[in-house]
Parts: C-alpha cells; sequence; structure tokens
C-alpha cells in the first residue's frame, strides 16, 4: 500500500501520510486550507507563537516532523498532525 497520498479539501491540496498506521496531514497545508492565507508558514509560525502565549501549549510538541514532497520536488521535514490531535487541545 502506498503510503503518502494527496488530499482535496475546498479544492486545497493537503498533503498526508500513513506514519505508526494513522494518517499524519500537513498542518501548513491544513491551515492554507482553512484560512486561505496567502502565506501559511507564516500563518502557521505566528498561530504557534499566540498559543504558546495564551495558553502555555507549544503546538510543536503534539505536532510529528515528518517527510514529504514539498512544491520543488524534494522530500522535506514538514510539522503533521493526525486526526486525534485537536482531542488533546480541545
Amino acid at each position: 500500500m502506498e503510503n503518502t497520498k494527496i488530499a482535496l479539501f475546498k479544492g486545497k491540496t493537503i498533503r498526508r501520510i500513513i506514519y505508526q498506521d494513522e494518517w499524519w496531514f500537513s498542518v501548513i497545508d491544513v491551515c492554507e486550507a482553512l484560512t486561505d492565507s496567502v502565506n501559511p508558514r507564516d500563518y502557521w509560525f505566528k498561530m504557534k507563537i499566540r498559543v504558546k502565549t495564551e495558553d502555555g501549549l507549544e503546538l510543536s510538541t503534539i505536532c510529528r516532523q515528518l517527510k514529504m514532497k514539498a512544491p520543488d520536488g524534494k522530500m522535506r521535514e514538514t510539522d503533521c498532525a493526525n486526526t486525534l490531535i485537536p482531542e488533546c487541545i480541545g
């Protein structure tokens, strides 16, 4: 079985990968799809700072750095989350 796929949400591409028998999704891609941000990397960076300041929670600790194909075609590590993460912070 292939362990990487592209998902579509509102017409936006979301990279995903199977890691430890679970689907993990690129957080930056999800931010872009949900916010229509022109710079989703910057959006994610600022959101991590805001949540840490307001709630004391480091979002990076509940994400995993997994290698996914970047727009330039190279495999790069990116923050990924699975579908269980909202339960941790909700």
